[in-house]
């Protein structure tokens, strides 16, 4: 009962604040979502380009991409987890001071951890439909569902990946969607820490616990939406 509340509390004030944290940073929803996929594609610091992250998955076993893709996603997740890493790739986002670390963090884990996995599904990372595809593939399928149903994306992200033809518009719908989605749960995260500070432990393991199984389930959405092209 007590963790309902925990997580309702959260929730409400997420949905409330994440808007108000946008509006002080308005370059906020067009740049850091973007340069964070940029970087996960790319690399940066100590981590990989992601297809460089896939093709070594892929080596080390055997050729099998399913078992490829089950190592990434366990690996990510340990990322995730640990938190401590994405706090020191300096410079991954201009407005430091109004965008958490653990905002652009767990973008640049999630979407990296994406676009492994597209890669390895024969998609092309530099495809901007694709691009697209991954940041909306890593808000989660229940969020992905809501947002189609409400209009405010137009489809899933297989079929945004394959759609006739790219639509620059949808560039900055995704970015902002995603922005918000990803303030949402850092705040959601803060206030339930704060919340469980009465319980020892609990307040010190909602981040890596959230942030781990929430890169689980975008790895699992993943492997699921993102299937094999034909001409892999």
């Amino acid at each position: 009962m007590a963790s309902n509340l925990r997580r309702g509390i959260a929730s409400e004030a997420a949905r409330q604040l994440a808007p108000k944290v946008t509006q002080l940073a308005p370059g906020l929803t067009q740049s850091f979502v973007r340069q964070a996929l940029h970087r996960a594609i790319n690399g940066v610091g100590p981590l990989a380009p992601a297809a460089s992250a896939a093709e070594e998955q892929l080596h080390e076993q055997g050729g099998n991409v399913d078992k490829a893709i089950r190592e990434l996603i366990e690996n990510h997740v340990l990322f995730a987890s640990a938190g401590g890493l994405v706090t020191n790739l300096g410079g991954l986002v201009t407005a430091a001071v109004v965008a958490p670390a653990n905002i652009t963090g767990l973008a640049l884990i999630q979407s990296r951890l994406v676009a492994s996995i597209a890669h390895l599904r024969g998609y092309d990372l530099a495809d901007p439909r694709v691009r697209n595809a991954i940041l909306v593939t890593t808000l989660g399928p229940e969020s992905v569902q809501k947002l189609v149903k409400r209009q405010q994306l137009p489809a899933p992200p297989m079929a945004i990946a394959t759609a006739p033809a790219h639509d620059p518009q949808l560039d900055v719908i995704v970015s902002g969607v995603l922005a918000n989605e990803l303030i949402s749960r850092v705040i959601g995260k803060r206030v339930a820490t704060t919340v469980g500070k009465r319980v020892p432990v609990i307040g010190g393991a909602v981040g890596a616990t959230t942030d781990g199984w929430s890169t689980l389930r975008v790895g699992r959405y993943a492997k699921r939406e993102l299937r094999p092209r034909a001409d892999r």
